[in-house]
């Protein structure tokens, strides 16, 4: 039976792995996707004369959300264990926060982004930030 601390880390491992298709979506659909996406004119260029580093950016990203999600889903009890998993747990969820509340800082260096993107994903970081925090809070709570 899952109790809070799994069902936080199982929902915040589910988010994280569906951001992780998003940004496999962007890379399948193309520049219009990174458009909608807000990732910027620049990006979305870079993406219509056929360089490789928009993919290899947006391809680290997904991964990383994706072992994300297997941290999340390791600490839930649900997928075999990893190794350090609290450890990552905090790593994952001061990341997740760090970035959901560094936007202002963050958003000079990146102008091309849409300010939607700004907010919508620093919510989702703070949603997941606070999802992994509470449930590695949980998991650190257990005997």
């Amino acid at each position: 039976m899952l109790d809070f601390g799994n069902t936080a880390l199982l929902l915040g491992g589910v988010l994280s792995a569906l951001a992780s298709i998003a940004h496999l979506a962007c890379i399948a659909l193309g520049a219009p996707a990174y458009r909608f996406m807000g990732a910027g004119e620049r990006m979305a260029r870079a993406v219509q004369a056929g360089k490789i580093q928009p993919t290899l950016v947006t391809l680290a990203i997904a991964s990383t959300l994706l072992v994300c999600a297997a941290y999340a889903f390791s600490g839930a009890g649900i997928a075999p264990p990893l190794p350090f998993t609290k450890l990552a747990l905090v790593l994952i969820s001061a990341v997740y926060l760090v970035r959901a509340f560094a936007f202002p800082l963050l958003r000079p260096l990146f102008p091309e982004n849409s300010p939607s993107f700004w907010l919508v994903s620093s919510g989702i970081c703070l949603v997941l930030g606070l999802l992994h925090a509470l449930g590695v809070i949980a998991l650190w709570a257990r005997p």
